[in-house]
C-alpha cells in the first residue's frame, strides 16, 4: 500500500497524510537503531501499521459534550495506534510506555508530526488511573492482562452511568483469549472484522466488571 492508497482507504486529508510521512520517515531512521517494529514490517508500513491504527477513528465513541474525546493507549511503543490516531485528531491523546528509547521515539514522532499528545514514560501499573473515554492497546500483553491494566481507566467518572471504550486489536486466537478473560470479567463485546488481517479482530467492549458484581 503506497501513502496515496492509505490517504484514500482512511479518507484523511493532504495535511494529515503529509504529519503520517514525516512520522513514517521518522520511525524508519530510528529503527535501525532502536527495534520499535520487525524490520520486515515496513516494507508494508501504510497497511500493516498506519492503516491498522487508523482503522480504529470509525469505532470510536461519539465525543463528550463540550471537550475532547480522552484517549489512553496502553503500551505505545512506536505509536501504534495512539499517535496515528492523535495525528488523525481523534482527541487528547495520553501514550504510556515504560521503554526509556521508545518514550524518546514517541516524543521525537510527535514533535516532526506537530502533534500534540501526553506522554507518560511509565510502567502501566505505576500510572496513577484516571478516567478516560477509550483505551486502546495493540500488542501490550494477553488479553486477561490487558483488561487488568485497562479496568481502571474504564471506570464510569463520578456520576456518570457507563464507563469507557475499550478498542483492542487482537489476531488469531482471539476466542480462546475471550474465553480466558470472561473467567474474571464481565463485559459487553463487539468483534469487528480487522480491515488489513482476515484472521484478526478488533475488540470493542465496555461494561467491565469483575465476575460476580453487577455491570
Amino acid at each position: 500500500m503506497t501513502p496515496e492508497e492509505f490517504r484514500k482507504a482512511a479518507d484523511v486529508s493532504r495535511e494529515t497524510l503529509d504529519r503520517l510521512e514525516r512520522y513514517a520517515d521518522c520511525l524508519r531512521r530510528w529503527n535501525r537503531a532502536t527495534n520499535l517494529v520487525a524490520r520486515r514490517s515496513l516494507a508494508d508500513l501504510w497497511r500493516r501499521h498506519m492503516l491498522d491504527s487508523a482503522q480504529l477513528l470509525p469505532l470510536l465513541p461519539d465525543p463528550p459534550a463540550g471537550r475532547p474525546r480522552v484517549i489512553v493507549d496502553l503500551g505505545s511503543g512506536a505509536g501504534f495506534p495512539g499517535l496515528v490516531l492523535a495525528i488523525l485528531g481523534a482527541g487528547a491523546v495520553h501514550l504510556v510506555e515504560a521503554h526509556g528509547r521508545k518514550a524518546a521515539f514517541l516524543r521525537e514522532a510527535a514533535r516532526v508530526a506537530e502533534t500534540a499528545v501526553t506522554l507518560h514514560h511509565d510502567r502501566i501499573e505505576g500510572l496513577r488511573p484516571f478516567p478516560a473515554d477509550v483505551v486502546t492497546a495493540r500488542a501490550c500483553a494477553p488479553l486477561p492482562r490487558l483488561l487488568d491494566y485497562a479496568a481502571p481507566f474504564l471506570r464510569p467518572r463520578p456520576g456518570a452511568r457507563s464507563g469507557g471504550t475499550g478498542l483492542f486489536h487482537r489476531g488469531r486466537g482471539f476466542d480462546r483469549e475471550l474465553t480466558e478473560a470472561r473467567k474474571k470479567w464481565n463485559m459487553r463485546v463487539e468483534l469487528v472484522p480487522s480491515r488489513t488481517d482476515p484472521a484478526a479482530r478488533i475488540l470493542r467492549l465496555n461494561l467491565l466488571t469483575v465476575g460476580g458484581d453487577k455491570p
